[in-house]
């Protein structure tokens, strides 16, 4: 059809008949819907690899963190308790500085610093000396045991803390790893708590605000920058204090002591805390806190290989019942 006036040259208009129009409808429909159906499979396919990512570096973290008791106790041989773990953060953040000045990391925004308090108070101090002060009167597989309830503690001041409600599956499992770790606990106790328990238990509430606060920051920033300023964060205050800890309680060098050392220092306290936050940001708090649940096995294992501990004979029941809960809470969808 042909239309003409006197102010514009003659211009073709196509008029659509009712057929075409629902052809061309429908062919539309048609392609947005494939194309919504390849992008959510596209998505699937990228999510299943970044979980599968996310749990690695969580159970990298988790290794790490098993040794830190044996490495503790190395560590003993050698310094006093408050000089270990001022000495221990100390060269923790010189590694972290190091490698923030070589990326040219700049200065975190004003809002992350309470939360980076947090964890520095929580992971860097907080939970190293308490249960450095409690290895001097528990054994490793005993403090290893109570630790274990850390997955529990965690998961409880993350769904305060972020507002998120795992599934009721999900805490039935959480609260039957958590039994299994009291009843191993009381069972190789007898029943009594002593003062070294008390440093533990408090060690699980610090450590639990710090992994929640900074599996928290973790997603608004890499992992190990946020291990990384939490460290630096404490620099100034742990410097003064190495300098009156080593006064007050000399050390006396020994292999096992400076090995247990630079592990605690590199090894747990950096790189476990590096991809334990990148594991947390991938794969959730309560996700990642359940892998924990392991740690007191490993940790067990760790004992018996380098301190010569006995294994409790109750050990590879705990460990089923644990591994159990784990894979009941890797599946349960929060």
């Amino acid at each position: 059809m042909r239309a003409q006036n006197s102010a514009t040259a003659s211009t073709t208009i196509a008029v659509g008949t009712p057929a075409g129009s629902a052809a061309r409808s429908a062919a539309g429909s048609a392609a947005r819907s494939s194309a919504g159906t390849a992008s959510s499979a596209t998505a699937s396919a990228g999510t299943a690899p970044a979980d599968a990512r996310g749990t690695l570096l969580a159970l990298l973290g988790v290794v790490a963190f098993s040794l830190t008791f044996p490495s503790t106790v190395w560590g003993l041989e050698s310094f006093g308790p408050w000089s270990l773990v001022a000495v221990r953060s100390t060269l923790a953040a010189l590694i972290a500085g190091a490698f923030l000045l070589r990326g040219r990391v700049p200065l975190p925004e004003r809002r992350h610093w309470a939360g980076l308090a947090v964890v520095a108070g929580g992971v860097v101090i907080g939970f190293p000396l308490l249960t450095t002060l409690a290895l001097q009167t528990s054994t490793t597989s005993h403090a290893a045991v109570v630790v274990g309830l850390l997955p529990l503690t965690t998961a409880a001041f993350a769904a305060v803390r972020t507002g998120r409600r795992p599934s009721r599956t999900f805490w039935i499992a959480a609260l039957a790893g958590a039994g299994v770790v009291i009843a191993f606990t009381v069972q190789q106790s007898g029943g009594a708590l002593s003062t070294g328990d008390l440093y533990l238990f408090g060690a699980l509430l610090v450590c639990a605000a710090g992994y929640t606060e900074g599996g928290r920051l973790a997603r608004l920033m890499p992992g190990w920058q946020v291990i990384g300023w939490a460290l630096v964060l404490c620099l100034p205050l742990m410097v003064p204090a190495s300098a009156v800890a080593l006064a007050l309680e000399p050390a006396h060098l020994t292999a096992h002591g400076v090995i247990g050392l630079v592990w605690v220092a590199a090894g747990s306290t950096f790189f476990g805390l590096y991809v334990w936050y990148r594991g947390m940001a991938s794969i959730g708090i309560p996700r990642a806190s359940q892998l924990q649940l392991a740690q007191p096995l490993l940790t067990l294992v760790w004992s018996v290989l380098l301190l010569g501990e006995s294994l409790p004979p109750a050990a590879p029941v705990a460990a089923v019942g644990v591994l159990v809960c784990i894979a009941v809470t890797q599946r349960a969808k929060g």
